[in-house]
């Protein structure tokens, strides 16, 4: 009787399943109620003193092996589950994985931002609601100032001294304000203006201002300044300065780059002349370092500020502005490629 508990000692470290429905036979088989082990037990009583001992120690070995064995084939039954439910059929092909996709505005504000930080130029940010003296009067603009025309603005009803920010050379008060020169810093953002929407304008849009301020700052360094912008930007090297007003600068200047006329697109956008107006610039006017509390007889500076959507406009052929804003995923999935 002990050699035939031994054989079924073998049998068991043998057994293996691939399914639970055989683990559950041979449970049924060694465990089960009426189990091979109930009928070696019910047979202890017949052996003889001498073989008691041993007898008791190979069934005991016995049930503990067949224990054992299905508690571990059942796990690894749960387990080669768990990873078939969650991996499938690995020898399937791979689903292709759904790439999101950049908004154009953001792609071409990245860019200008990494541009600039090659030499030197942080990034700056501002509030969106303004006062009054942040975006006017710090600007030489004082209140009553007919340039201030040259601006609709959003105001809010309760304060007539709080508005909706119409450029961001707010955020350079505000730098200015806190930060001590040598200054080099970029400030990107949203702004709003009361003007009728079309497929050229809208009522918000986005820019990006620079602002340099140090001892000695010339108008040599604002045009080299754009020259290496207009190149790594565009890859046009070709550039013009027309003399232009802004109330924050002077002088003051727009910044026109040779886009050429290759094409009839070449035409419509420069109407006929190749060039292509992309930004204002100019030195800062000493009355705006003062109102910032930096001292124009020591320091100088240039500024310039340009609207991101034009130039997305531009670069991506985009017809109307207003399909920036509206969020239809046809028109924003086609810059998926786009880093």
């Amino acid at each position: 009787m002990i050699d035939k508990i031994k054989a079924h000692i073998a049998e068991v470290e043998a057994f293996s399943a691939k399914s639970k429905e055989e683990v559950e036979t041979f449970r049924i088989k060694y465990l089960g109620k009426k189990g091979l082990l109930n009928e070696f037990f019910a047979e202890f009583k017949n052996v003889s003193k001498e073989e008691k001992k041993e007898y008791g120690q190979v069934v005991n070995t016995l049930k503990s092996l067949a224990q054992e064995k299905v508690n571990t084939l059942k796990s690894a039954l749960v387990s080669t589950e768990e990873r078939s439910g969650v991996y499938g059929d690995l020898s399937r092909p791979g689903e292709p994985i759904k790439l999101g996709s950049r908004h154009p505005v953001s792609i071409v504000k990245n860019k200008i931002v990494d541009i600039f930080s090659r030499i030197g130029f942080n990034v700056s940010e501002g509030p969106e609601i303004e006062d009054d003296w942040h975006n006017f009067t710090a600007l030489n603009l004082p209140e009553y100032h007919p340039a201030r025309d040259m601006q609709d603005t959003f105001f809010i009803q309760t304060d007539p001294d709080i508005l909706l920010r119409t450029h961001t050379s707010s955020v350079q008060v505000r730098y200015m304000e806190n930060n001590k020169p040598p200054i080099r810093t970029i400030s990107p953002g949203r702004v709003y203006r009361n003007e009728a929407i079309s497929a050229r304008s809208h009522c918000f849009f986005h820019q990006v201002e620079g602002l340099y301020v140090d001892k000695g700052v010339s108008f040599a360094d604002l045009k080299q300044t754009l020259q290496y912008f207009t190149t790594e930007m565009f890859g046009k090297s070709r550039i013009r300065l027309r003399p232009s007003y802004f109330p924050f600068t002077e002088p003051s200047a727009e910044v026109d780059v040779y886009w050429g006329l290759e094409t009839e697109t070449d035409y419509k956008m420069t109407k006929g002349t190749g060039w292509l107006e992309i930004m204002g610039c100019g030195m800062v006017d000493p009355n705006v370092l003062s109102n910032c509390g930096i001292d124009p007889e020591i320091y100088s500076g240039f500024a310039f500020g340009m609207g991101i959507d034009r130039v997305a406009l531009l670069l991506h052929q985009i017809p109307d502005i207003r399909m920036l804003s509206e969020n239809d995923i046809r028109f924003l999935e086609q810059f998926k490629s786009s880093l």
